[in-house]
């Protein structure tokens, strides 16, 4: 039975953390290695790891530079072939380990990503894919949407990535992703129908509260491997957002020059998206007026088109009024 290594950093999630815990152990898994990495919390958290310390592999609560860190602490002492963190308010569904471990029978995957039902304030909401993979790669990478609680890696693959960017508290999951796509491809990726996690969104979770902070973040990424590959797209970065270089990601000579333009365009493309549907339409107007469509493919073009003309043409106020058709 393939091992499998399970992090759980926390920190103050004493509301929450006992139902995590109990959800990792009760898969009842035989050959698991879990840790919890607390951030040193001043809750009842300790107290209810403590409860539990006799079926942990390793504990600790101390304090430390925040989620990714932690996670990293854990990943330094991973052994499992099979690695993944779930976070103190989340929780896996039952059998949730022993799937995954079968999907990975298959030698040649790298990556099970299944799905999630996502919790807001206590109310069912949605059920996410773990991963989008789409036909062409340059999309796959420039949208890099992933859910992480329901993606799992194997840790051949975590070690030629590396831990976790430290300087990220917000994106470094998505970071992570687009490193693991960079390195492997998409073609080792295996997406699977299965719910496997338990996903929590509350007035304290980051997901809730920070959606700036992710948004500057992801962008700070992406700037940074326009410039750090000497893409004349880093001097549209520069001239049209507030952009900060991350000199501690290194994206050098990962992938040929022509194929990062692609995906620096997707994203482009993505945000654009995003932006015009939660109304900022003067940044994404910033964003679609620097998207060179000869690099999208055919079928992205026309969602290009569609998507200038009405940030062009279509009054703020009537988009509203549209939006509520």
């Amino acid at each position: 039975m393939k091992k499998i290594s399970i992090i759980t950093p926390s920190f103050n999630q004493g509301n929450f953390l006992e139902q995590t815990i109990d959800a990792v152990l009760s898969q009842n898994y035989p050959n698991l290695e879990y840790m919890v990495i607390d951030g040193g919390s001043i809750d009842n958290s300790v107290e209810i790891i403590k409860k539990y310390e006799k079926h942990l592999t390793y504990w600790v609560s101390e304090k430390d530079k925040g989620q990714s860190d932690a996670i990293n602490k854990g990943l330094k002492r991973a052994t499992g072939e099979i690695v993944n963190w779930i976070n103190s308010d989340d929780w896996y569904n039952p059998n949730t380990l022993q799937k995954v471990a079968e999907y990975f029978d298959d030698e040649n995957i790298q990556v099970v990503s299944g799905r999630s039902d996502v919790w807001k304030l206590g109310k069912f909401k949605v059920c996410n894919p773990g991963v989008d993979v789409y036909p062409n790669f340059e999309k796959t990478v420039g949208w890099a949407r992933i859910d992480q609680p329901e993606t799992f890696f194997r840790m051949s693959a975590i070690q030629k990535m590396g831990f976790l960017n430290a300087d990220l508290h917000y994106v470094m999951d998505r970071e992570w992703w687009i490193r693991f796509l960079l390195h492997f491809g998409q073609e080792k990726v295996k997406k699977v129908e299965d719910v496997f996690v338990n996903f929590r969104l509350h007035e304290d979770s980051k997901t809730f509260n920070y959606q700036t902070k992710f948004d500057q973040e992801a962008m700070d990424v992406y700037y940074t491997i326009a410039k750090q590959n000497n893409l004349e797209e880093a001097k549209i970065f520069e001239s049209n957002f507030q952009v900060t270089f991350l000199d501690t990601l290194h994206y050098e000579n990962i992938a040929q020059k022509d194929v990062l333009r692609k995906i620096i365009h997707y994203f482009w493309l993505q945000e654009t998206r995003l932006k015009y549907a939660s109304n900022e339409v003067t940044t994404a107007k910033k964003f679609v007026k620097n998207i060179d469509k000869h690099l999208l493919l055919s079928s992205d073009i026309a969602e290009y088109n569609q998507l200038k003309t009405r940030i062009t043409f279509v009054p703020l106020w009537l988009k509203k009024i549209m939006n509520k058709r």
